[in-house]
């Protein structure tokens, strides 16, 4: 079941990272613009465009935010000489940003085969519509709201397209409907918001479920000796174990945290934050709150 939040900070979660957020910013208000983003203009790149690994390539939405990071990563993702390539989060519905990614196909020779949405936020999955519109190609989702002529995605599948081997990993926990894509041949993990380049995500999800993803995903990496992880939001990460290890402390020492502050009287969520992130910026806290809901509710369930 998903949380509610106060309608402020819902309608900022479904606009952050989208086309529609920036023109709310020319009359001020962006609550999750991030210190970092400069001017926050729209077509801003950064070293982050154009990295990826010999069968992926990142291509940087011009949408950066707090909540962002630099702007989202979309990955065009194809074989050596393959005439066909998949497109994983096309990102906000912003019309440079799709026809660039598109143009970045065409310039390879190549066309888009499939598209894939690795959750249902809009900074991710917003302008597949317009992408699938663009180039003819089917978009693939979880959640059948975000599919568009094409069938969902599940645990287990295989996309083949273009002669690809791209597997489908369920990683709730983040969202519900959140999926990775592991990539065999580059030993390369696509991570959506799961994991990010820097930092940790909010949790829009079940905390339980986010840290059983996280078990998942240690086992997968040491077994699968993945070497590379490629998020959402953030630059390539060259040390997956380690990153996952950090990612597993970090919510266990969060959790602990919070466990302190309720039984010091905390009773909500904005209590509690007050507690455990009360040397960050206060302009943070709203988020903050979110994924605190989800350790009371994990802590709840357990009581």
């Amino acid at each position: 079941m998903r949380r509610r939040r106060p309608l402020l900070h819902e309608a900022a979660l479904l606009l952050a990272g989208t086309s529609a957020l920036r023109h709310l910013e020319r009359i001020g208000w962006n609550p999750f613009r991030s210190p970092d983003a400069a001017s926050g203009r729209m077509g801003e790149m950064s070293e982050i465009d154009g990295t990826g690994t010999e069968r992926t390539t990142c291509v940087l939405a011009p949408n950066p935010s707090m909540m962002t990071l630099d702007g989202t990563n979309t990955w065009i993702i194809a074989e050596p000489g393959a005439a066909e390539v998949v497109v994983v989060d096309p990102g906000p519905n912003d019309g440079v940003h799709l026809r660039r990614i598109a143009d970045t196909v065409k310039e390879q020779g190549r066309r888009v085969g499939a598209i894939l949405i690795t959750h249902r936020h809009p900074d991710h999955s917003e302008g597949a519509g317009e992408f699938a519109r663009l180039t003819g190609a089917g978009v693939r989702a979880v959640d059948p709201a975000h599919r568009h002529g094409a069938e969902g995605l599940a645990d287990g599948d295989v996309i083949t397209t273009g002669g690809l081997e791209l597997r489908v990993v369920a990683v709730p926990g983040h969202t519900d409907d959140s999926v990775a894509f592991w990539l065999p041949a580059d030993r390369a993990l696509l991570t959506g918001d799961t994991v990010l380049g820097r930092g940790t995500p909010v949790l829009d999800g079940s905390l339980g479920d986010y840290l059983r993803t996280l078990e998942r995903l240690r086992d997968l990496v040491a077994a699968e000796e993945i070497g590379t992880m490629l998020p959402g939001h953030g630059p390539l990460l060259a040390d997956p174990a380690g990153t996952i290890d950090y990612y597993i402390r970090h919510r266990r020492e969060r959790l602990a945290q919070v466990r302190k502050a309720v039984a010091a009287g905390a009773t909500t969520a904005g209590e509690v934050v007050a507690h455990v992130y009360g040397d960050i910026d206060r302009k943070l806290w709203p988020i903050a709150e979110w994924t605190v809901q989800a350790q009371l509710d994990y802590l709840a369930e357990r009581d």
